[in-house]
């Protein structure tokens, strides 16, 4: 009993220290001009994953405007998207979702309330009844904007970032955040989009969530630089141990953590940087015991 009278403490300190960097967070403007074709509305959803709330962009110059997310579906945000359309005299030629995750897709069911034009007009990879598919590569234009459309899997597996041809700027999506890192589905996925991402040399990052990313260069090669540093981790935990399980590795990498948050947080992490080291061969793994234990190759 006391061991898990331990581990409930541990977690709840573990979510303090989240509540603690949640506050942290510079405060964003709910709606900010950030540049003459991009405006940010935030969706009214703050969170400890969601950081300040969801980022939606207003994107172009002219009367026809396209919306990239839909925030996850607060009425406060459907009455600031509604009244920016009215003040700003501007309509959407068409909804751009980055992925299916609810705080980006909430918000659609509201805007057909109020434009049912729209219908026909939400695009979103690997689309949803009612919704139309979005092809690495497509564009969108309006006036004063270009917006081409990157298949980025990794966070998730219908991502899509877009790239904003005018400014030399992408929105990220949930792959890159404006603040700290991102979770994601599958690792090896992931990295292959973060090595696309700089492919396109852009240099302005709008993120699913935070702060604009002012640097969005030097914001890819430091994700980068942190997996594969903890790639040379893992290996040489391995070369020490001989034989490793997943939570033996999140010690012998990351130090003494709390059960609870090993096993939700750490341990899942670890298993998504092992499946991609075995996928590349530089691992592998064997039962022993019924214990499933790694080694390097």
């Amino acid at each position: 009993m006391s061991r898990n009278i331990n581990d409930f403490v541990d977690l709840c300190a573990f979510e303090d220290y989240l509540t603690a960097q949640e506050r942290l967070l510079p405060v964003l403007p709910e709606v900010e001009q950030l540049t003459e074709r991009v405006i940010r509305i935030l969706a009214d959803n703050p969170g400890k994953m969601q950081l300040q709330g969801t980022n939606t962009y207003i994107v172009g110059t002219g009367q026809a405007r396209l919306l990239i997310d839909t925030g996850e579906g607060k009425p406060r945000w459907a009455e600031t998207i509604i009244s920016q359309a009215e003040t700003r005299q501007i309509s959407f030629s068409a909804v751009l979702l980055t992925h299916w995750h609810g705080d980006h897709t909430g918000g659609v069911s509201d805007l057909l309330a109020r434009w049912p034009t729209l219908q026909g007009r939400i695009f979103k990879n690997q689309p949803d009844r009612g919704q139309e598919a979005i092809t690495d590569g497509q564009t969108f234009a309006v006036e004063g904007a270009t917006v081409r459309a990157v298949h980025t899997p990794g966070h998730s597996t219908d991502h899509m970032c877009f790239v904003l041809e005018e400014d030399d700027a992408l929105f990220t999506g949930d792959n890159l955040l404006g603040h700290g890192t991102t979770a994601v589905e599958d690792l090896a996925a992931y990295m292959a989009t973060l090595a696309r991402m700089q492919g396109l040399a852009c240099r302005r990052g709008y993120p699913g969530h935070g702060a604009l990313l002012h640097d969005l260069r030097l914001k890819l090669q430091l994700e980068l630089g942190l997996k594969h540093r903890r790639e040379r981790q893992i290996q040489a935990a391995l070369v020490a141990a001989g034989r490793a399980t997943p939570a033996q590795l999140v010690g012998a990498v990351f130090g003494l953590l709390p059960a609870p948050v090993v096993e939700s947080v750490f341990q899942p992490f670890m298993t998504q940087l092992l499946l991609k080291l075995a996928g590349e061969n530089r691992v592998a793994f064997e039962f022993r015991g019924g214990e499933k234990l790694w080694f390097k190759r």
